[in-house]
């Protein structure tokens, strides 16, 4: 009987212990994870991507954290702490920042936030369709289903067949994430330039010689054209609503150019100016059929609000400065235009 006390004595103890040194374990081992899980990584300066493709599972992130130098503690710690976040189910696709002094608990967040990369593609104030699809053609991380397409089927794509293309994009500075299809961000342009213009129309001034939006857009892409100090687009806006109200010509380099395409050189000539096409504004009355440009939010401004005022003229300083010189009558603008002559001699 003593024997059998013993014995039980001994097995409860030893039990105990066990138990004690299972729950130190557990503890070392929950240590041991947090730890791992809050551990700041050490990197050089450079910032790594880690780029999270459709059909990647929580595997594939690991592998890609390995190959970019950024892995730390094992495959079972990242699975639990993915598992206690709730990440490996849902993993969002997109490029990823990861740059020192992140841990695997915040890694696993970006991922869990969908806290990708936003880049940014710069609409330029000015541009034309063709600088436009240029620079869309040449702009990284994302898909390219444009290229192909011609003007009128790319309008058709975004919903406007039929629509000149000219003037129809609104310059901004829009972010995608990889993956975003170029005709994302010019459907996102156009619908930008259609509220813009909108906007625009319905705040225009009373008695303007413009019948549509259509025609304000066309105009406003002159006075962006034509301006190269910002203050100056109302007054310049004023000029040409005044042509237009008197049955002046335009009479505006810009539109000229817009009318030799491709083969311009950079030097406008007295042969230009005389050689008729649908946009010359010296040998045609009114607007030219459609927009020669993609004005700004404050060029459709100042062609609904033009300046008041008397001048009909107006010629560059040619002093760097981009401002010009108005005038109401020939006299004085052939001085101005002397001046402007001495000075960029």
């Amino acid at each position: 009987m003593v024997r059998k006390k013993i014995t039980k004595g001994r097995v409860k103890k030893t039990f105990a212990l066990l138990f004690l040194l299972g729950i130190v374990a557990v503890g070392l081992l929950w240590q041991q994870y947090q730890a791992f899980a809050d551990k700041s990584l050490v990197l050089d300066s450079q910032e790594r991507i880690l780029s999270v493709e459709s059909g990647d599972g929580f595997h594939d992130v690991l592998r890609k954290l390995r190959d970019l130098g950024v892995y730390q503690g094992n495959d079972l710690e990242w699975k639990a702490l993915a598992k206690q976040m709730k990440v490996a189910s849902h993993l969002q696709v997109g490029d990823y920042a990861i740059t020192s002094g992140l841990s695997p608990r915040s890694i696993l967040q970006r991922l869990e936030d969908g806290d990708i990369i936003q880049r940014k593609f710069a609409l330029i104030d000015g541009w034309n369709i063709r600088d436009l699809r240029k620079a869309l053609k040449n702009t990284a991380h994302i898909k390219h289903v444009t290229d192909e397409l011609n003007d009128a089927e790319l309008m058709a794509k975004l919903g406007a067949d039929g629509v000149h293309p000219e003037g129809r994009f609104l310059p901004e500075t829009y972010l995608y994430s990889r993956g975003t299809s170029d005709l994302d961000l010019l459907q996102r342009a156009y619908k930008g330039m259609q509220d813009a213009l909108a906007e625009a129309w319905n705040n225009r001034q009373d008695g303007l010689p413009l019948t549509s939006p259509d025609e304000l857009l066309t105009l406003a892409s002159i006075v962006e054209k034509e301006t190269g100090a910002a203050e100056e687009r109302p007054m310049i806006a004023g000029v040409f609503i005044r042509r237009l109200n008197s049955g002046m010509r335009l009479q505006t380099d810009p539109t000229v150019i817009y009318g030799i395409g491709s083969a311009y050189d950079g030097n406008i000539r007295k042969k230009d100016l005389q050689t008729d096409t649908p946009y010359n504004t010296y040998t045609r009355d009114g607007l030219p059929p459609t927009p020669i440009a993609m004005p700004g939010k404050p060029a459709l401004e100042a062609a609904a609000q033009p300046a008041d005022g008397d001048a009909v003229f107006f010629v560059a300083r040619g002093d760097g400065s981009g401002r010009h010189v108005f005038s109401k009558d020939l006299s004085d603008h052939n001085a101005a235009v002397r001046q402007y002559l001495k000075n960029t001699r």
